[in-house]
């Protein structure tokens, strides 16, 4: 038997949050003794965090969390910019808004200028002209030559830092949660990391990434959000303006999930039932006040009957003036006609020709008609004036023409009046809360989705699952089941609901029969890169006796800014070798003998050689290449 009761409706408000400023911390005393604590600086291209590596438990959380972007209008000082939380709405300020990013590499290095200067004074260094403390820094998988050295230039010339540490933000992270869940090193496993430009699949192998094999997949949380605000868009052209990107952010974050069967999830809502459960009722902001045309039943007919008072006014005013004008015609022709009956002849024709009629007879009948006419309109007069309050209501006429022989037929305005609706008939109220109410229903769904089908919101590339098992093939049987044994998924975007149990059935399906996999959700998958770099550091700290992962300035000046320092989470350092061009060889110069006259003069030979030194031969040049 079916149940009678109605689905409860989920309504929902956008929170709508307001940044507030960060304050400026004062630089703690455990910091400086005994040796300047490293600082831990999450560079990501959403949110930036930052914080001390010290094992003090006041200090064991990022002190900073911002949006990665800055704010300055054309020809602004740079005194004048706004970083992260110093604007507390983004979307008036939109179209100011830089970032140092370029889907995950830093390419604007003025604005990563502006960070750091928000970083350092905001954790409390004051220190002019050099920062004493150490720096971990994370950057993208396989990050480009000249972007890691421009950020050594940047943080060596200008921060005059004395060690700097690089490492990939997933792999931070899967260093974290495997020392969490007591996994002794070396770590094999394969990384799911998905933030907001852009997805990556870093394979690990006896703890080190392998960097050959990494691949990038271009579909992360800007593209569902653009693709939410999209879809929401088209739904609801009213609400264009209300319909911005940090809300739909906000829908992404706290009511998407991820199918672990899309088609069947579709299918589910296709139900009513199922729809109206499910679905969720976004309450846009509105005004309180009521329209016009919003008013009660009582208003409605107050407003009704002022306006049959006006009609019952004018109508009777248009009467009495049409009544006036029949009258002073009627008095016209009989004065005519009283020229006729005293004889008059000449003067009788001549106001017939004036009055463009042919004969007495006319006129006669033209007479009556008018008397008829008046005679009609003095009782209508009187009864509208006996009947005011019936609430008859007359049809407005358009004023004739005196010299129209037809109008003067008329007897009167038709008196066709209005139906009147009955009053116990309840009109139905507009819901203005309802009509600024956005229903998100198969969209909280179909926006995540594009992780694994990108072609959904038209992106020509391949899905995150099926650039894994690409991935996967490049291995042998034995390394590919090292792999699936931990899977490992972290990053912002892959906080959606259901998002493991996805990739679980991605992976049984991709498989063979009967084999087994591990997938792993990282603790805080936004904040675990943060976490691992922290305890990376507090394990290794630098100036000790093994100094793997750090590089130091003198390690800038004679390697050069494109170096790297391998450790656990960072990226692959490859020596290449590249053959410098041959220099041409200059053409050596005749012959000139001198001579002067009276006296034989030794022939002169100049030639020019060219040092062994100076010679072209092939240069080893050390590139890293990752």
């Amino acid at each position: 038997m079916a149940s009678n009761e109605q689905p409860v409706c989920q309504i929902f408000s956008f929170q709508d949050c307001k940044a507030s400023p960060d304050p400026i911390f004062d630089l703690p005393a455990q910091c400086l003794t005994p040796t300047p604590a490293p600082i831990v600086i999450d560079n990501g291209s959403f949110q930036t965090r930052a914080g001390w590596a010290t094992p003090a438990a006041e200090f064991d959380s990022p002190r900073l969390l911002f949006r990665s972007v800055a704010a300055r209008s054309r020809g602004a000082a740079r005194s004048e910019t706004q970083i992260g939380n110093d604007i507390p709405n983004l979307e008036p300020l939109r179209w100011l808004l830089k970032s140092q990013f370029d889907r995950n590499v830093v390419v604007n290095f003025e604005i990563q200028e502006l960070i750091f200067d928000y970083v350092f004074t905001h954790l409390g260094i004051a220190s002019e002209g050099s920062l004493e403390h150490p720096v971990v820094l994370t950057e993208a998988p396989c990050n480009p030559l000249h972007c890691r050295q421009m950020m050594s230039e940047l943080l060596f010339e200008c921060y005059r830092v004395p060690y700097v540490s690089y490492g990939v933000d997933g792999l931070y992270s899967f260093y974290h949660n495997n020392t969490r869940r007591s996994i002794n090193p070396p770590h094999t496993g394969i990384v799911l990391s998905s933030g907001y430009h852009c997805s990556h699949i870093l394979p690990v192998i006896n703890g080190r990434l392998d960097a050959v094999n990494c691949k990038r997949v271009n579909v992360a949380g800007n593209q569902a959000a653009s693709y939410l605000q999209r879809l929401l868009q088209l739904k609801y052209p009213g609400h264009l303006p209300a319909i911005t990107l940090s809300r739909m952010e906000e829908l992404l974050h706290e009511h998407s999930y991820t199918a672990v069967d899309y088609h069947e999830e579709l299918e589910k809502w296709r139900g009513p039932e199922f729809y109206e459960r499910e679905v969720h009722r976004m309450q846009l902001p509105f005004s309180g006040k009521v329209p016009s045309g919003c008013v009660s039943v009582e208003e409605r007919q107050e407003r009704r009957a002022q306006q049959l008072r006006r009609l019952q006014e004018i109508n009777a005013r248009r009467r009495e003036e049409k009544l006036q004008q029949d009258q002073e015609r009627l008095d016209r022709l009989m004065a005519v006609q009283e020229l006729l009956d005293d004889g008059l002849l000449d003067q009788f024709h001549k106001s017939l020709v004036e009055l463009n009629m042919d004969s007495a007879e006319e006129l006669q009948s033209y007479i009556n008609k008018l008397q008829l006419a008046v005679e009609q309109g003095r009782q209508k007069l009187l009864h509208s004036d006996g009947a005011e309050g019936k609430g008859e209501v007359s049809e407005l006429e358009q004023p004739m023409d005196e010299g129209d022989g037809v109008a003067l037929m008329d007897p009167d305005f038709p008196e066709d009046t209005l139906p009147e609706k009955p009053t116990n008939v309840i009109q139905p109220v507009f819901n203005m809360a309802e009509y600024h109410q956005l229903f998100v229903g198969t969209e909280r769904l179909r926006c995540p989705e594009i992780l694994f089908q990108p072609s959904l919101s038209g992106e020509d590339q391949m899905g995150l699952m099926e650039t894994l098992q690409y991935v996967l093939a490049r291995y042998t049987p034995e390394q590919q089941q090292a792999l699936v044994s931990n899977v490992f998924l972290t990053g912002g975007n892959m906080q959606y609901r259901g998002m493991k149990e996805r990739v679980e059935r991605e992976l049984l399906a991709m498989r063979p029969f009967q084999s087994h996999f591990k997938v792993t959700m990282a603790s805080q998958p936004a904040l675990d890169a943060w976490y691992g770099a922290r305890d990376w550091a507090l394990e290794h700290p630098p100036g000790g006796g093994a100094t793997d992962g750090w590089i130091s300035r003198q390690d800038y000046e004679e390697k050069g800014g494109e170096y790297l320092s391998e450790h656990c989470a960072s990226n692959a350092f490859v020596l290449m070798k590249i053959a410098k061009p041959a220099a041409a060889r200059p053409a050596e110069p005749s012959v000139t003998a001198l001579t002067s006259t009276g006296a034989s003069a030794a022939v002169s030979t100049v030639t020019s050689a060219l040092t062994p030194s100076c010679s072209a031969v092939a240069a080893n040049v050390s590139i890293v290449t990752s």
